[in-house]
């Protein structure tokens, strides 16, 4: 998100940093409160044109969202998406778009004040590999489709007592709320928001073997020293690749396999 949005949202995640750390474990109800205004901001056009509507006061959107939420939602929820709507936004997309972060970031807060934020990052990517070779699994978990529920019953079937709260919430949301996303691309977002709450950055490694913990320590090493932060390795296996590596860190991609070194000996060929 960039522009007005951008900084609306900025702010509003600063604002916030200090309620989330006083809640502590709790900050994970409310990441849920906003998981359900972020779908309620979704399902209603004519609520996200009327929040983010630049000719209203924000006294007027303010009073609104306090007769919408005022029963059954925290008052410090009250309090942020009141905020929110008094900020300008660039597109009213973009305000749902700020309340599902700011949800995350609840969440992701939560397992942090528990140390137990690498422990959610790492059952998130291990979902998302268990889910490679499930071809049947990745399509319902990303079928629009498919009822919501559906969805987030399903994916609650696979992790129900095997991972962590805030782990089950994330990836209840993430099949329950597409918003234009595949399940498994969602899941990678998150962990590298999860990363980054840790100061880390995510490296996503694929090598046709297992790597060694020597071989991990090494990798780990020569990319904190090129990034100048920790790294966090996210490594799968694919024999496919028949040697060497792929790493990518952000947009940045190095390719040392041997199977891209065979698709470039191709491409020379043929040009």
């Amino acid at each position: 998100m960039r522009g007005t949005s951008g900084t609306s949202q900025t702010q509003a995640q600063e604002r916030f940093e200090p309620v989330l750390r006083s809640a502590g474990a709790d900050a994970l109800a409310l990441g849920e409160q906003l998981f359900a205004v972020a779908a309620a901001l979704d399902a209603s056009t004519p609520l996200r044109r009327s929040l983010s509507d630049p000719a209203r006061s924000g006294e007027d959107k303010a009073a609104l969202v306090a007769g919408v939420l005022g029963n059954g939602f925290d008052g410090r929820v009250v309090d942020l998406v009141s905020g929110l709507v008094r900020s300008r936004w660039s597109s009213d997309r973009d305000l749902a778009d700020a309340v599902e972060r700011l949800g995350l970031d609840a969440v992701l807060a939560s397992a942090q004040s528990r140390d137990a934020l690498e422990t959610v990052e790492d059952e998130l990517f291990r979902l998302s590999q268990a889910l490679v070779g499930q071809r049947d699994a990745r399509q319902l978990l990303s079928d629009t489709s498919v009822d919501p529920e559906r969805r987030a019953s399903f994916v609650r079937g696979l992790v129900a007592g095997k991972v962590d709260q805030a782990t089950q919430v994330l990836v209840e949301h993430a099949a329950r709320a597409l918003r234009g996303r595949r399940f498994v691309q969602t899941l990678g977002r998150v962990g590298d928001l999860a990363a980054e709450r840790r100061n880390r950055l995510v490296a996503a490694v694929t090598a046709a073997d297992v790597l060694t913990q020597a071989q991990l320590a090494r990798l780990g090493g020569l990319l904190e020293r090129a990034y100048g932060r920790a790294v966090q390795l996210n490594v799968s296996v694919d024999p496919a690749v028949l040697g060497g590596l792929r790493i990518q860190v952000g947009a940045d991609v190095v390719d040392s396999t041997v199977l891209s070194r065979l698709a470039d000996a191709r491409r020379r060929l043929v040009s």
